[in-house]
């Protein structure tokens, strides 16, 4: 069942958002050669209950820790570990949830350690780029299938593979509600957009394949044939006056 949120909602949900992204904000600034993801992480989590919020993500579905921080191939889930420490020309990709007096909102971002190849740079832009044409869509009277399709259509002119076994979704008292919100789509096809909506939208794309494999943890989703990926969110909401993206920080 879809939730359209009241006002007051969407007032709550802003500031879960802003603390979404000053998060992200922190981490960006962190990713360098020699941190791990746990340092992250736990830097994350500092930040996020200083604020007198709670991470979404620990414990959700018995998920460990706060953030989401996944390398190169890894397209999602990657959980922090001080194993894990960043080389010159990896990307990582970070990804938060926050909530605050039980509404959550939840964004990611995927950072390059160091100068990225052309073909990184590249994949980076587009991915980035298409999550913003994804949420011009997002307006009254438009699907979700229209968000797919902006999200399809630019990032496969540009050559890149959309990941399809991973989806976006609603979130609001629950991260994850209805509707899922699939990176690839048709006009007008799926839900119609309802002033109160709020949409965690999250193109995922890669330079191979959209094929995906879970790695043994049962949590990390790899691309299938090895090549990078990358993943950017924001939480939207469908708005009277069009997008208003809550995450922006």
């Amino acid at each position: 069942m879809i939730t359209l949120k009241s006002p007051r909602e969407l007032e709550t949900m802003a500031r879960a958002g802003y603390l979404v992204g000053q998060t992200l904000k922190r981490m960006r600034a962190m990713v360098a050669a020699g941190v791990s993801t746990l340092d992250l992480d736990d830097a994350a989590e500092a930040y996020i209950r200083s604020e007198g919020a709670r991470p979404s993500f620990k414990g959700l579905y018995g998920f460990p820790k706060t953030l989401c921080t996944s390398i190169n191939e890894e397209i999602v889930h990657g959980i922090p570990s001080a194993k894990r420490v960043f080389e010159p020309g990896d990307i990582v990709s970070v990804d938060v949830g926050v909530c605050v007096d039980g509404l959550h909102a939840d964004a990611a971002i995927t950072v390059p350690v160091g100068p990225p190849t052309d073909a990184v740079a590249h994949l980076l832009r587009i991915t980035e780029a298409s999550l913003e044409r994804a949420i011009l869509a997002v307006v009254l009277g438009n699907h979700v299938g229209d968000i797919g399709h902006a999200v399809q259509s630019y990032a496969e002119g540009e050559g890149l593979h959309v990941v399809r076994d991973l989806v976006g979704h609603g979130v609001g008292a629950k991260m994850h509600e209805d509707p899922q919100v699939p990176n690839v789509g048709h006009p007008k096809r799926g839900p119609r957009l309802k002033a109160g909506m709020t949409l965690a939208i999250e193109p995922m794309l890669a330079i191979g394949t959209s094929d995906t494999r879970t790695l043994t943890d049962k949590w990390t989703v790899v691309t299938a044939d090895g090549t990078m990926s990358a993943h950017f969110e924001h939480t939207v909401a469908v708005t009277e006056d069009g997008p208003r993206v809550l995450t922006r920080g």
